[in-house]
């Protein structure tokens, strides 16, 4: 009763932490096992070193002995420094000397973050296991301030994800296990932009009110939404011999309807735009994608490990992103906001390598291409600037008893520039947007375990 008393306080513990994440290859988060990360999550579905297999592979939880609880934390410290090479306003369809934006150049929009993990295992012997899993699949954060030069396409984007994660595994014979699972995810999402509103209210009143293209007459626009929905997953393993195994995974779309407000900050310098832009309620609905994984685990020796996976992601699915403003008339004369995504689904390989140094001392090193989903700068936004991504990765886990033990990773993610160019035409409200992300990307991770 004490044990489950202070696991279910753990695990309470684990959601009440803060969560601001950084983007990865579009916005999943592959950040789940610290042991994984020093492998760059070559060990995906197969390897099962830990009780974090619960998100990789259910059917994992065959080949943990015992009770085990394992929690990690992954700081993340994205670059993601954006200059400009052109903006134009659209105010240069009424006079061409209001086509320039005035704003801060070479702003760096990456924000630090914490990605916590925390899993448990059962596998009383008799086949069966059971598992939970509390972790952050999905998220996001940029902020490139408020006087930036591409304010009226982003200012901060902030998606946060929770999701618990009950999974159920049996050896069905001495080499196949299978396991499955249920997820009850929690979605918060924060999208706020500035509104020229120096351009709206000179158009509105045919030159009488208002400076274009004006900070100190931008107009800040906070939408605020979230969600609770639902999904499954599945996985099995099979064991060739004692040391060598494959694992393949299968995780479902999620599709989430969220649900807010919109809060406005209108300058008083145009107060006459207060009304077209209230506050009001907001939705929309975001498809958060189905992934599968395909990984091999085979033993060389008794001391070295090697390891290969293949992910998939379908991020096709994430094809608009649309707001809806439920206010009378809308937000600025509009009852919705439409960004064309047009995303692809996206692939991932990696290879990594596990040496048992001794008996307490284990090292590990990886290597991974992850594909970005976006396919071109056209469709390439301030708030995900993401590219390719190539990690390089190194980490090691030590035995301290038979009951407690520790792991430590770095991975160091080399990413390309990220063209953006946001046209005219089609950013009627904000204006075009040409330019590139300088970007990088580095993670610091620390594991502990308890086995009982």
């Amino acid at each position: 009763m004490k044990k489950s008393l202070a696991l279910s306080l753990v695990f309470l513990g684990a959601l009440l932490l803060p969560v601001s994440m950084a983007c990865a290859s579009g916005f999943a988060i592959v950040e789940q096992s610290v042991s994984g990360l020093g492998t760059s999550f070559a060990s995906g579905a197969a390897a099962a070193e830990d009780a974090s297999i619960v998100y990789f592979n259910p059917a994992g939880m065959t080949l943990i002995k015992g009770q085990q609880v394992v929690a990690g934390a992954h700081v993340i410290v994205p670059s993601a420094k954006f200059n400009v090479t052109s903006a134009t306003s659209p105010g240069v369809a009424i006079n061409p000397i209001f086509a320039t934006i005035p704003g801060e150049n070479d702003v760096n929009g990456g924000v630090t973050g914490v990605v916590p993990n925390l899993y448990y295992v059962n596998n009383p012997g008799n086949g069966w296991a059971f598992g939970l899993g509390i972790n952050a699949p999905f998220g996001l954060a940029t902020d490139y301030g408020k006087n930036w030069i591409g304010r009226y396409h982003a200012v901060e984007s902030d998606v946060k994800t929770i999701n618990i994660n009950p999974s159920v595994a049996y050896q069905v014979t001495e080499n196949l296990s299978l396991g499955a699972g249920i997820s009850a995810q929690y979605i918060d999402v924060t999208l706020s932009s500035m509104v020229n509103g120096g351009l709206a209210a000179f158009a509105a009143t045919g030159g009488a009110i208002g400076t274009p293209n004006s900070t100190s007459n931008d107009i800040f626009v906070e939408n605020k939404a979230d969600d609770w929905s639902y999904g499954y997953n599945l996985g099995a393993i099979y064991k060739f011999s004692e040391g060598s195994r494959i694992g393949v995974s299968y995780r479902s779309k999620i599709k989430q309807e969220l649900t807010g407000t919109t809060n406005t900050t209108v300058p008083t310098s145009v107060a006459i735009l207060a009304g077209a832009f209230a506050d009001q309620n907001v939705s929309g609905n975001i498809n958060l994608p189905a992934s599968a994984s395909v990984s091999v685990y085979h033993e060389v020796n008794n001391k070295l490990a090697l390891l290969a996976d293949v992910s998939w992601t379908d991020w096709s699915s994430f094809d608009v992103l649309t707001l809806n403003f439920e206010g009378t008339g809308g937000l600025g004369g509009k009852a919705s906001s439409t960004t064309v995504e047009n995303w692809k689904d996206s692939w991932r390989y990696s290879l990594g390598a596990i040496y048992q140094y001794n008996d307490a001392l284990k090292l590990r090193g990886g290597v991974a291409f992850d594909q970005t989903p976006i396919p071109d700068a056209a469709h390439r936004t301030p708030r995900i600037p993401g590219e390719d991504r190539t990690w390089v990765s190194v980490g090691a886990g030590y035995k301290f008893s038979d009951r407690i033990s520790g792991d430590f990773a770095y991975a160091h993610l080399f990413v390309p520039n990220g063209d953006v160019n946001a046209s005219l035409a089609n950013n009627t409200s904000a204006g075009s947007l040409v330019g590139s992300t300088k970007n990088s990307v580095d993670i610091v991770s620390v594991q502990l375990s308890y086995n009982f």
